[in-house]
């Protein structure tokens, strides 16, 4: 089975999908993918065929407090979906269905 990630970027606090979310995933220090969020605050697709392994995500959220937010996952077979939800000073972060 294929790894695969796809996330979803939304501000709680006026209850909005986030557009133009830069979001990057790296595995070590290689940048294994990129995208931009949609109309939608989404990326249905980061990266092809993902090797298992860990990975980090690093999202630009460039907000009033947060520049960037990064996390440390570890990927085996199947698809991940992580949202980051998003407030001016408070971000959650969690693996959705």
């Amino acid at each position: 089975m294929a790894t695969s990630l796809s996330t979803h970027v939304l501000d709680t606090a006026i209850g909005r999908p986030v557009s133009g979310v830069r979001v990057s995933l790296y595995r070590g220090t290689e940048l294994v993918a990129r995208g931009d969020t949609d109309a939608d605050g989404r990326i249905n697709e980061l990266g092809r065929e993902l090797a298992a392994g860990s990975y980090r995500l690093l999202f630009a959220v460039k907000g009033p407090f947060f520049e960037e937010v990064a996390l440390q996952v570890r990927l085996e077979d199947g698809h991940y979906h992580v949202p980051l939800l998003v407030t001016p000073f408070g971000c959650v972060i969690y693996r959705g269905s």
